[in-house]
């Protein structure tokens, strides 16, 4: 090898050793810079970032940058939980303060209906009884969409049998179906799903009320469980009047009502209400409908 090819050689060995140097020199500052942005990141989620003192370098620019973000950030949840705090505060005056007048109508108005009336002041007696419970029931529902949608409202599910849940329902809408005649059908199964039983309960109640109250006379209510890989799910189906196809994505919109069913009693919240309960526990409903061929909802509670 001649004295050019070997210092030609020696040149090359320099800067495949100096390239690897400086790749490792960069990688060193990367896993540096990663790390220090990993911690940040975690004293953020603990609550517990305090912003540093650093350098001029372009490493130092992008932390400094991070910590003007997430100390931002910080003071944005704080804001937040304090307007929460103002919320929850509104909705508790809010409902405090209507409860005790609504009651008081709802008192007199049952004393003034067992009095000895004329045939016109009795009407108007029970009218004012009537719209007195649809208002205390209006203002409860608001109250309860309220607490969800800011967060002051809490589910928590716990593992529970769906059939002791679907029995708590079906007594609950027994007496409308009753009244019309209506037949109602269930197989309990023995089925557990996470859900809170309360809540729950209260969101299959407004569906199956529902499918009660748009069935004609002499018509059926059919419930049933099904096992699946993920859910457990609670099918309520009628054969009702049915929604048309141009609606059953609105029907679930809060106060929406459709021009179908204008002759009927409701306000157009207890949909809104199921789905917001479902959707927070981690399920979903479905529907399926047919204008006179009755609907089907199905709710899907998570099994884990």
């Amino acid at each position: 090898m001649t004295h050019r090819e070997m210092l030609f050689c020696m040149a090359a060995v320099f800067v495949c050793a100096a390239a690897a140097v400086w790749v490792c020199c960069v990688r060193y500052q990367m896993r540096k810079m990663m790390e220090q942005m990993n911690r940040m990141m975690e004293e953020a989620i603990a609550g517990d970032f305090r912003e540093e003192v650093y350098d001029e370098s372009m490493r130092s620019s992008v932390e400094g940058k991070l910590a003007h973000y997430l100390a931002s950030s910080k003071v944005s949840v704080q804001n937040l939980n304090r307007e929460k705090e103002k919320i929850k505060e509104l909705i508790a005056d809010i409902s405090h303060q209507t409860k005790t007048p609504v009651a008081n109508i709802l008192l007199y108005s049952q004393l003034l209906s067992e009095k000895e009336l004329q045939r016109d002041g009795r009407e108007c007696a029970d009218q004012l009884k009537h719209q007195a419970e649809k208002l205390n029931f209006l203002i409860g529902s608001l109250v309860k969409i309220s607490r969800l949608e800011t967060g002051v409202l809490t589910l928590r599910p716990v593992r529970d049998n769906v059939s002791h849940l679907m029995e708590e329902v079906i007594a609950q809408i027994a007496p409308g179906a009753k009244e019309k005649n209506i037949v109602l059908d269930f197989e309990p199964n023995d089925l557990y799903a996470c859900f809170d039983r309360k809540w729950t309960a209260e969101a299959v109640y407004n569906i199956a009320d529902n499918a009660v109250k748009y069935t004609p006379q002499g018509g059926n209510v059919a419930i049933d469980l099904l096992d699946t890989e993920l859910f457990v799910r609670i099918a309520v189906q009628d054969t009702g009047i049915g929604i048309p196809e141009e609606e059953t994505a609105k029907i679930f919109g809060r106060f929406y009502r459709s021009h179908t069913v204008s002759d009927q009693e409701g306000v157009g919240i207890g949909l809104f209400l199921a789905r917001e309960i479902i959707a927070k526990e981690g399920g979903y409903i479905r529907v399926k409908s047919k204008t006179g061929k009755g609907s089907s909802f199905f709710v899907y509670l998570v099994k884990a």
